[in-house]
């Protein structure tokens, strides 16, 4: 029987991430995936003959550089076009508003709403920059221990080095920016609904509350780390769609000598003497190994890989408690043409306008997002939801045939748990619900489009195996970050199992297509032998 280093169980970006650099320090590393393909949810599938879709996630801003340069993706096709513009909100009443990556040209469109909100966006952004900077210090560093014992002051006393750079009022907007709103911390800076929920929107994608809940601001924040090809806070589409992303990581992974083996689910994690010593998978098959990560989510890692009797009782309580329902829902739609916004005439159908290059916002005002979370927080399906339209074609034509487009539609909210009937009986008739709500914006909507493909928080979970269909692993709440993710005493990668590590999202720093979690868990790894 071959013998490895360490097994990595399931091949999402993150698990690719702490293969690759395992290997990089000599150990031999097997990856193992339940699906045909490598990446989790950041994946290229061909739905349609002829389309080339990111069927789940679909923008990238967050991969950490030092992953991109250590792994050398740029060597192995990793290529992403930063969008510009960053985004356009048509509003009903017939106006638009564009975000550009030249702050001029954004302070012109804000002061078509606001010439206040204008003069102060300057210092709004650059706020942001000096908050980003201090939280994205933590993005690669490994929670210090919590509860904290009298030997652990060293790591709290570095932690809050971190915050040297920060004067009096950067401090109180951190502590804000934990603890508010999106609409909140917002609110005490503009003046425009307009200007307001073009920001706030960044503050729900994928999150489990309205513009109004409380921590919706640092899901905010989290949107505006990161940045492409050097250039911070942009976000942008990878050439290949974001399956581009996962195969460059998992060919520099192999590489270096990785073995990844797709099609083989695993089904429990080998326990003995309080240590993992490998994984048995679906069909019987028994591989050894010194280490086991698991990409997974906490909840499918410790309570249906593991047996519970090898876990204490207030763990596995905590781990059940653990926050990980969705209420995201992405829809893909195969075009024979361009939405035709009536609040920008110009462009399709003569041709493409700046518009369909940027994320395109259905939402006018903050009230209309929260009357969408207060749908989905009583168990119903937003009646009019907060819409993201993409079209990665008018950045990468080769996604699909001669003349025609992909449109992604990520929106905000679908419940996983839905208070009546089932989301087989409701995912189509929510999906014409979407494009009834597009047609009010662009009206030529639905005569554009060839194919459609609904996939609710069911079928995220389902497709792509995420407990209850969340994108981020679990609620990027307070309560569920950094030195609390997953949960209290456990958030430096290790588990109560011996040689048995988490590597993906339910880890710190969170979700999103970033390699963080997958990184920092292979430097603990590598700590121990």
């Amino acid at each position: 029987m071959i013998k490895y280093d360490c097994i990595i169980i399931g091949g999402g970006h993150n698990g690719l991430v702490a293969a690759a650099y395992l290997a990089r320090a000599g150990r031999k590393v097997l990856v193992l995936e339940r699906r045909e393909l490598v990446g989790g949810c950041a994946v290229t599938e061909e739905i349609w003959p002829g389309y080339r879709v990111s069927t789940a996630a679909y923008l990238t801003s967050l991969m950490q550089e030092r992953i991109v340069q250590d792994l050398e993706l740029a060597r192995f096709g990793y290529q992403v076009d930063a969008k510009d513009p960053a985004f356009f909100s048509a509003f009903p009443d017939g106006r638009h508003f564009f975000m550009w990556q030249d702050r001029a040209k954004t302070l012109v469109e804000i002061a078509k709403f606001s010439r206040h909100d204008a003069e102060v966006y300057p210092a709004y952004e650059d706020q942001l920059e000096r908050l980003s900077q201090v939280v994205e210090g933590l993005l690669l560093r490994t929670p210090p221990p919590f509860p904290p014992r009298a030997i652990d002051l060293i790591d709290y006393l570095k932690l809050a080095g971190k915050m040297r750079g920060l004067g009096p009022r950067d401090l109180v907007a951190l502590v804000k920016i934990f603890t508010q709103s999106a609409a909140e911390f917002l609110d005490e800076w503009f003046q425009s609904e307009e200007v307001k929920v073009t920001l706030a929107t960044d503050g729900v994608i994928g999150a489990n509350g309205g513009p109004r809940s409380p921590g919706t601001a640092y899901i905010l924040l989290h949107h505006c780390m990161g940045g492409v090809g050097g250039h911070r806070g942009l976000w942008g589409f990878v050439r290949g769609g974001m399956g581009a992303v996962s195969e460059a990581i998992a060919a520099s992974a192999r590489a270096r000598g990785v073995e990844i083996r797709v099609n083989a689910t695993v089904a429990q994690v080998l326990v003995r003497n309080g240590r993992a010593r490998g994984v048995v998978l679906e069909t019987g098959e028994e591989i050894a190994s010194d280490t086991v990560a698991s990409n997974l989510d906490p909840k499918l890692t410790f309570l249906r890989l593991l047996d519970p009797n090898h876990l204490d009782a207030e763990f596995v309580r905590a781990i059940r408690n653990f926050r990980i329902e969705g209420t995201s829902c992405k829809i893909n739609l195969a075009l024979n043409g361009l939405p035709e916004f009536t609040a920008y005439p110009g462009g399709a159908p003569s041709g493409p306008g700046p518009h369909h290059k940027a994320t395109m916002h259905i939402c006018p005002s903050i009230d209309y997002v929260e009357r969408a979370w207060d749908d989905a927080k009583y168990g119903r399906p937003s009646e009019r939801p907060l819409l993201e339209l993409t079209i990665p074609t008018m950045y990468d034509a080769s996604l699909a045939p001669p003349g025609k487009h992909i449109m992604g539609i990520f929106l905000q909210y679908a419940p996983y748990t839905l208070r009546e009937g089932t989301w087989d009986e409701l995912r189509e008739p929510f999906g014409d619900r979407v494009i009834s709500l597009i047609e009010e914006y662009a009206p030529n909507i639905r005569q554009i489009v060839e194919h459609r493909q609904v996939l609710s928080p069911l079928d995220l979970e389902r497709r792509f195996g995420i407990t209850g269909g969340n994108i981020f692993h679990g609620e990027m709440s307070l309560d569920q970050m950094f030195l609390m993710r997953p949960v209290a005493g456990w958030a430096r990668y290790r588990t109560p199992i011996a040689s048995l590590y988490l590597c993906g999202s339910g880890a710190h720093p969170g979700g999103g297509v970033m390699g963080a979690p997958g990184f920092n868990c292979a430097r603990e790894m590598l700590k121990t032998r």
